[in-house]
């Protein structure tokens, strides 16, 4: 059998003793964000993205094997199990290569060839093939056989060459060696279907194209592939055709495994077998499965790149605990205006009507004024939906008009608002509100902290995916979720404020602990330390292992509870204090002294020098949140749709999507423009992502506009010797939990009494 750590370390490129070591954890019920951060000295330290590779080829070749033993068990069964076939079976280190092996055992219809071997022809066959100087018609006369239905030479001859065949067509290794001709040599054609070309116009690029099937790109396999799922597009499987030769280069190799001759008397019935295997059997197998191989292969990568793109959205720089106004634009069903507090909760809510078909430009400015200036607002969340630019600009007026407010707008976007606001979560937090109101109250929440409220929506919804409704579901939403729970545990979260659907990403923690911890919280109050979690109904000694370092109690008993310093390493923090006459609140924060400690000095059998290293790095700045300073893209009034745009310009973009064929720029007219992978430097780009990331502020320049198909064609080409026009910076924050109030403070719903005309009237008689 394989030695699975010894495959997996050369794989990964990790020493075998720490593939085992992981191996061991994960069997141990361990989780990837836990063995990553607080079991260094155990995996040789590891990180989160060795480790989910690990684990994924662990589950792949542990699949592997059992399905060797099904398999081995099956042709034991048959009677038919040799030696040396038992040896490659075990020594196949791919799905393929073991099913290829089992091909000719596998239980199967009755076929033509089953037919022919029960009537007694395969023998014929066998001869035909071993002695090639025998004439087949004369050959075939023996085996006639009226009550088998094989009545003259021409269906003996029939049968025998099914026969072949099949026996031709199930050989491993000559599937193989076929199979890696075909990935080198063949080309994929798309054509458009005819009288399709009208409907499939978004699939017109692809209407008459051809790229070898070993370098076309995951974006356009999956493109083509819908586009002949949806009957637009024809696709086929081409190779080299000879020149002046009888055989194409397959037939040739299958000719030649099986020592097919010339200028036999049986050579011209055993081409015709030939050719017929290539044609019948082999081209159409294998066209579906290097096909199918392309298409699970693109769907990897763009599970990839959406996951990537996920991770880059998540962990965005949170504006903060502020409070904050969140505006969900519309025309004529008006813009939906909330305000929530520092936490997020809700306190008020109204609807405003700015803009055709009502235009109440003044009184909107007027009942947003008077809302901020009740709830010292801070920032302003506008979502970038239909109406945003219009929206934005009556928030520009509202700025210049009271610049007392100190107010700060920005743009977000709404993917995903909607489906939070019609979920059962939201009607469970908002049971009297209506949908729209529900999904602006997200548009302010994502602005202050987007992994805690992006965590309440299905990934698939949050639009940061290229064809994301193609892929393999089940495969797409693991991903997925092991990007959202590697992006919260890298953050942490507040015991004490944190919401169900965040705490169910915590390591160790489900649904149904998260659930109990809220109810705990609510019956007995805040948590003031760790230990307290064991209080909780079903939360264990294991489970609070796995995630008390990703939960923060900020001004609880105990300083350490609000660093990600977990529980068990308390007693090295004890022992640093000990040596160094110090008390905690000396030492926090105390870069001076703290880089002058020797972590080795406080190691032992327990903590090695990777977590103490880690312990003194976290005293510096208990807490700290990883996540990017906050910045924002500023749009240029005027430039509000597609129409506006002039090649040449040069304009602010936020970055919304990464694909691998370059990045989109959300430049604020409603369409995403492209910045192809040509020009996003003036240096070559073989991955989109080494340049820019999901968030990212940059600064674009028009190149082409095509209204009709809505396409934006962008640079960030701008200056010659720029390789990048990235304007965001990234370093440590302080603490997002410091400022939170010790109390509880939970979301709820605000009093309907947030209507427009009271504000007005209030604001008149001020």
């Amino acid at each position: 059998m394989m030695d699975i750590n010894k495959q997996i370390a050369l794989e990964l490129s990790i020493r075998p003793e720490q593939v085992q070591a992981a191996v061991t954890l994960l069997d141990d019920g361990a989780t990837v964000p836990f063995i990553s951060r607080y079991r260094k000295e155990v995996t040789g330290s590891l990180d989160d993205t060795i480790l989910r590779n690990l684990e994924e080829r662990l589950a792949y070749l542990r699949e592997l094997e059992e399905r060797k033993l099904t398999i081995l068990k099956s042709i034991k069964e048959q009677e038919k199990l040799t030696p040396e076939l038992e040896k490659a079976i075990l020594s196949a280190d791919t799905k393929t290569r073991v099913e290829d092996l089992y091909l000719p055992y596998k239980p199967k219809r009755r076929t033509k060839a089953q037919i022919a071997k029960e009537a007694g022809i395969e023998p014929l066959a066998l001869a035909i093939l071993n002695d090639q100087s025998l004439n087949p018609e004369q050959a075939a006369n023996a085996y006639v056989n009226v009550e088998k239905g094989f009545t003259d030479i021409k269906a003996v001859l029939d049968g025998a060459k099914q026969i072949l065949m099949e026996n031709f067509a199930e050989n491993a290794e000559l599937i193989g060696q076929i199979r890696d001709y075909l990935w080198q040599h063949a080309k994929v054609i798309a054509t458009v279907v005819k009288g399709k070309e009208e409907e499939g116009q978004k699939f017109s690029d692809y209407y008459s194209y051809e790229e070898p099937i070993n370098k076309i790109p995951s974006h356009r396999a999956l493109a083509i592939l819908r586009g002949r799922r949806e009957g637009i597009l024809n696709l086929t499987l081409v190779i080299p055709e000879p020149e002046n030769q009888a055989f194409n280069e397959p037939e040739k190799m299958i000719a030649a495994h099986f020592n097919i001759m010339t200028n036999q008397t049986a050579t011209t019935w055993l081409n015709e077998v030939v050719r017929w295997t290539w044609k019948i059997k082999v081209n159409t197998q294998l066209e579906l499965e290097i096909i199918n191989d392309v298409r699970k292969k693109s769907e990897t990568e763009a599970i990839h790149v959406f996951a990537e793109n996920l991770r880059a959205l998540l962990l965005a720089a949170p504006a903060g605990m502020k409070v904050t106004m969140g505006l969900d634009p519309g025309l004529r069903t008006g813009v939906k205006v909330v305000v929530v507090d520092a936490t997020g909760k809700l306190l008020e809510y109204v609807t405003i009507y700015p803009h055709v078909p009502r235009k109440e430009w003044d009184k909107s400015i007027q009942i947003l004024a008077t809302l901020c200036e009740k709830h010292n607002v801070e920032l302003i969340s506008i979502g970038n939906g239909t109406a945003s630019r219009e929206t934005e600009k009556l928030v520009s007026e509202l700025t210049k008009q009271h610049k007392a407010l100190n107010l700060s707008k920005i743009v977000v976007s709404e993917a995903g608002a909607s489906v939070y606001s019609a979920s059962a979560l939201a009607a469970k937090e908002f049971p009297d509100l209506d949908v729209t109101i529900r999904g602006a109250v997200s548009i302010a929440r994502r602005l202050q902290d987007p992994l805690a409220e992006l965590v309440k929506i299905d990934p698939k919804s949050i639009g940061v995916g290229q064809y994301q409704h193609d892929v393999n579901q089940p495969q797409l939403a693991k991903s997925l979720k092991n990007v959202v729970e590697d992006c919260v545990n890298a953050v942490g979260v507040d015991l004490n404020t944190a919401s169900a659907e965040l705490l169910s990403y915590i390591a160790g923690l489900n649904d149904t602990i998260a659930q109990n911890i809220i109810a705990f919280r609510d019956e007995k109050g805040i948590f003031n330390n760790r230990q307290e979690l064991l209080n909780v109904t079903r939360l264990g000694e294991k489970t609070f292992e796995q995630a008390a370092g990703f939960l923060r109690i900020p001004n609880g008993d105990n300083p350490l509870d609000s660093s990600s310093v977990h529980p068990e390493a308390y007693p090295v923090v004890k022992s640093i204090l000990e040596k160094n006459s110090k008390v905690l609140k000396e030492i926090i924060g105390n870069s001076d002294f703290l880089k002058n400690l020797r972590a080795v000095e406080y190691t032992d059998e327990q903590f090695g020098l990777p977590t103490v290293t880690d312990i003194i790095k976290e005293l510096e700045k208990p807490g700290r949140d990883p996540r990017p300073e906050f910045k924002t893209a500023v749009f240029i009034d005027g430039i509000e749709e597609i129409k506006d745009l002039k090649e040449g310009m040069v304009l602010e973009g936020v970055v919304s999507n990464v694909a691998n064929f370059g990045a989109f720029v959300d430049i604020g007219v409603h369409q995403d423009g492209l910045v192809h992978i040509s020009e996003l430097a003036n240096t070559f780009v073989s991955d989109p992502r080494t340049v820019v990331k999901v968030g990212d502020i940059v600064k674009v320049k028009v190149l082409e506009v095509d209204e009709k198909r809505k396409r934006i064609n962008l640079t960030m080409r701008i200056n010659k010797q720029g390789a990048s026009n990235k304007t965001t910076e990234t370093k440590d924050q302080q603490p997002r939990q410091t400022n939170r109030p010790k109390q509880k403070s939970p979301r709820q719903e605000a009093s309907p009494s947030a209507m427009g005309e009271a504000l007005l009237a209030a604001l008149q008689k001020k």
